[in-house]
């Protein structure tokens, strides 16, 4: 029996109405008030003694409480005080949750260090533990929240999160659909992704303006050990979606202004079979990452540079 209250639009509003506060629309609060729902996130987290759960917008603490009772420890971070402070007398009676009252992110591409540490102490107490990220996600911050930790000093074995539907679907899109993009080919590369659940808006209080999903990442790490300079491609793969509709060429020649020339861009991809009217959009993740590969010998072989960086590599 959970040791949180119930999270109704009832409850919830009661709560808000007694600290005379309103949900914040800028810090992205829209609570999951279908409990079903939240016990389905819960799951699908596939928590256990031995994890370490990040939580990213504690909220009311009704997630932060379920995450709690399955797992060996909660860092769970809020970056409203109000917030921070209702869902600490909320969950009171842990004793395996560390609440952090802060932005999880320190800039756009990185991770808040205090944050980091939080979760590096709790999985130093023991070498079988598993760092996993489960959260409601703030809509506003998802994006960086998924790509940065998959380049964090620690990596989450999975991460099950509700994220905004369009994201969902960009996270699994395949090549030349409309939703294929960098974040698609970078998360791909080193997870499986799937999406288990379409959730309307109605499930959430206040109501958002669009549907959200319940999407569960597992990193794989096989496939991360198998490409040769991890920061490199990341930093390819989104040079080569800046503009997702201008032919494959002459993205990469802006990408390498000033390590290749164009003769060296049209031999790369040449070798490797992408004519004059090849976009970067039809590539399956597999092909991209040979054509990264192909793209840093290339650099290494003209410039002389043993580990080359891109202009947006950060």
């Amino acid at each position: 029996m959970t040791k949180v209250n119930r999270q109704t639009v009832s409850y919830l509003s009661r709560r808000f109405e007694e600290v005379g506060l309103n949900p914040n629309k800028r810090h992205g609060q829209n609570f999951l008030i279908d409990l079903n729902l939240l016990h389905l996130l819960a799951r699908s987290a596939e928590l256990n003694k031995n994890d370490v759960v990040l939580e990213i917008g504690t909220g009311m603490g009704s997630l932060t409480g379920l995450f709690a009772e399955a797992a060996a420890q909660v860092v769970t971070v809020e970056i409203d005080h109000h917030l921070h402070q209702m869902a600490a007398e909320e969950l009171e009676s842990f004793d395996n949750i560390e609440m952090l009252k802060q932005d999880a992110l320190k800039n756009k591409n990185q991770f808040a260090s205090e944050v980091i540490e939080a979760v590096q102490r709790h999985l130093a107490v023991d070498p079988d533990r598993v760092f996993k990220l489960a959260a409601n996600l703030p809509y506003n911050v998802a994006t960086p929240i998924i790509s940065n930790l998959l380049r964090s000093e620690i990596i989450p074995a999975t991460m099950t999160v509700t994220i905004q539907k369009e994201l969902g679907e960009r996270l699994v899109a395949k090549p030349g659909t409309k939703d294929y993009s960098a974040l698609s080919i970078w998360v791909q590369s080193i997870c499986d992704t799937k999406i288990v659940r379409i959730m309307s808006p109605k499930v959430f209080w206040p109501r958002p303006k669009v549907d959200s999903a319940i999407i569960h990442i597992v990193h794989r790490p096989e496939r991360r050990a198998a490409i040769a300079d991890l920061d490199f491609f990341y930093a390819f793969v989104r040079s080569m979606f800046f503009h997702r509709r201008k032919f494959m060429r002459s993205v990469a020649v802006s990408a390498f202004k000033n390590q290749l020339s164009k003769p060296d861009v049209d031999d790369v991809l040449n070798r490797l079979g992408h004519g004059a009217d090849a976009r970067s959009e039809q590539l399956d993740v597999e092909s991209m990452q040979t054509l990264s590969e192909a793209f840093r010998q290339k650099v290494i072989e003209v410039t002389g540079v043993e580990r080359p960086v891109l202009a947006n590599q950060s």
